[in-house]
């Protein structure tokens, strides 16, 4: 009875970390959103838990990062805590930039990032990996959905000039020509538009940038940076805070991850790429542009280069991928293990499977392939 008893208290400890690490240091401006990925039964998330190979993992693993991948991450670490006794996983939900900055610092796991590390934030990780740098692992994959608030209007297409005018606040009015002419029928209000951007460093906000770049040059002449270039608009904290406002505010408009969109029911915008019809913002839309994605990285670093200029039908062209950061070679001893064990997890068929299920989109299977063959010959 005593060996029972002390059974069901360790199952219940268990328990509890779970759900900790679900909800860990969800500093600037990134909200739980249980209900935007948890959505799989339980016996989906006991087969993914059963693929689980904890290997020598052990203690704590700190982590932090993009804000984008925070309900993916919510996902993994739930399982992969279920299936691992005595490994605790605290990713912290910042943002890319803070993410690299506390990986170059020495004092984090991993990062999670939207954007590839730059040649400089190469050159500054060689401190903390010592003998090796920072490569770049694509994890997770998805739509920047563009979301919208506005009162009598359920679907709304706009295209990539369009939106370039709208976030440099060129656009001012919903019932703008250019809005109209994508929006025949529609009945636009004359209402002011409240365009929302990040207000840290974001490396989703360097990829509306790399869209808005490619797909609208004469529209949008900034420069893709983590940081929001343009003058105007409103500035909220992390993807769960422009979704926020979004929510609340008539007349709004914001871009976060199409998770954020569906688990507060915003309306999403789809986009007029020059195919056949608007391409809608879901993980199959998303899967279809990132198919074409093409490694740019070299040696161990699997980089992407995506085309945010596609016109194949179905492909929507505003995507992302969040990169988790590591050392080649040098990782801290003392995480290693558990660095590759929840990693491994992560780009396994299970661990990918499940990110649609949060409304992301799986990695292609050629490249996911090679993220796995590189996570376990991290040293």
């Amino acid at each position: 009875m005593k060996l029972q008893r002390k059974n069901r208290l360790r199952a219940t400890a268990l328990g509890a970390l779970a759900v900790s690490g679900a909800l860990v240091l969800t500093a600037c401006g990134s909200d739980d959103n249980s209900n935007g990925g948890t959505t799989g039964g339980a016996g989906e998330q006991s087969a993914s838990a059963s693929s689980i190979d904890c290997g020598k993992a052990k203690g704590q693993l700190r982590a932090s990062g993009s804000s984008a991948q925070k309900n993916a991450m919510d996902l993994w670490v739930k399982n992969y805590m279920a299936a691992c006794s005595g490994v605790e996983i605290n990713y912290n939900s910042s943002s890319s930039g803070e993410g690299i900055v506390a990986f170059n610092q020495g004092t984090v796991g991993f990062a999670g990032s939207d954007s590839a590390l730059k040649p400089e934030e190469v050159a500054e990780s060689k401190k903390a990996c010592k003998t090796g740098q920072g490569i770049n692992l694509p994890m997770v994959g998805g739509p920047v959905a563009v979301g919208y608030n506005l009162q009598g209007v359920d679907k709304l297409t706009l295209d990539a000039p369009t939106l370039a005018k709208i976030f440099d606040t060129k656009i001012k009015k919903w019932n703008d020509p250019a809005i109209a002419a994508l929006n025949k029928g529609v009945e636009l209000p004359d209402k002011a538009i409240q365009a929302f951007h990040r207000s840290e460093d974001s490396g989703t906000t360097q990829n509306l940038g790399k869209y808005l770049g490619a797909a609208a040059p004469k529209d949008w002449k900034y420069e893709a940076e983590k940081k929001w270039p343009a003058p105007g608009g409103q500035a909220a904290s992390g993807s769960s805070g422009i979704a926020a406002q979004v929510k609340q505010v008539d007349g709004a408009i914001g871009y976060f991850e199409l998770s954020y969109a569906k688990s507060q029911s915003i309306s999403t915008v789809a986009i007029d790429t020059g195919g056949s019809a608007p391409a809608e913002a879901t993980s199959e839309n998303a899967s279809k542009a990132i198919a074409a994605a093409k490694i740019k990285g070299t040696g161990k670093d699997l980089a992407l280069e995506l085309d945010y200029t596609t016109k194949a039908d179905g492909a929507y062209p505003l995507v992302l991928v969040t990169y988790e950061v590591v050392c080649d070679t040098g990782n801290k001893a003392e995480t290693l293990d558990t660095v590759k064990s929840f990693l491994s997890y992560a780009a396994s068929d299970d661990g990918q499977k499940i990110l649609t299920e949060a409304g992301y989109a799986p990695i292609p299977a050629e490249i996911n392939a090679k993220v796995r063959e590189t996570v376990n010959g991290l040293s």
